[in-house]
C-alpha cells in the first residue's frame, strides 16, 4: 500500500471520527435541551469547526478513489486515450487549485493567529481549523499530481 494511500486513509478515519464526535455532541445537546433543560454552550461553533475540518480531511481519500464529480457528456464518444489525457489535465488543474487553496488557507490561519481570532462563545481559536486544513489540502494536491503524472491506478 503506497504512502499516499495510507495518509489518505488516515485522514478519512480522522474525519469520520470527528463527525462521529460531533454527532454524539449534537445528540447530547438535543437531549439536554429537551429533557434536562441544560444546553451545551457553543455546540454550533464546534460543529462548524469540526465539519469544515472533516471536509478537508475527506478530500485526499476522495481524490485517491477518483470520487470527484466528472462530467462525461462531451467526452463519452472520445477514445480511451483522449479520456485519459483529459483526466490527467483535470487532475493537474485540481492540484493547482488545491495548492492555491492550501496557501490561502495557511495565510488565513496565520492571520487568525496574529489577530487572536476565536469563536464567540467558547473562545475556540480559529487558527486551529485553518491550519488543520492545510495538510489535507496539500495531500490532496499531491495525490492529484500523482494522478496527473499517470502513475496512479
Amino acid at each position: 500500500m503506497p504512502l499516499l494511500e495510507i495518509l489518505a486513509r488516515l485522514c478519512a478515519l480522522l474525519a469520520g471520527s470527528l463527525l462521529t464526535l460531533i454527532t454524539l455532541m449534537t445528540c447530547a445537546s438535543i437531549v439536554g435541551r429537551n429533557f434536562l433543560q441544560a444546553t451545551l454552550a457553543g455546540d454550533f461553533e464546534l460543529t462548524g469547526a469540526a465539519t469544515g475540518l472533516a471536509i478537508a480531511l475527506f478530500m485526499p481519500w476522495c481524490q485517491l478513489r477518483r470520487g470527484n464529480l466528472l462530467v462525461e457528456f462531451f467526452t463519452a464518444r472520445a477514445s480511451r486515450r483522449t479520456q485519459a489525457r483529459l483526466d490527467q489535465v483535470g487532475a493537474l488543474l485540481l492540484a493547482a487549485m488545491l495548492l492555491l487553496l492550501a496557501w490561502r488557507t495557511g495565510l488565513g490561519g496565520l492571520n487568525a493567529w496574529n489577530n487572536h481570532s476565536s469563536s464567540m462563545l467558547l473562545g475556540f481559536p480559529d487558527w486551529v481549523v485553518y491550519w488543520g486544513m492545510v495538510l489535507p489540502l496539500l495531500l490532496t494536491a499531491l495525490i492529484a499530481l500523482w494522478q496527473a503524472a499517470g502513475d496512479a491506478p
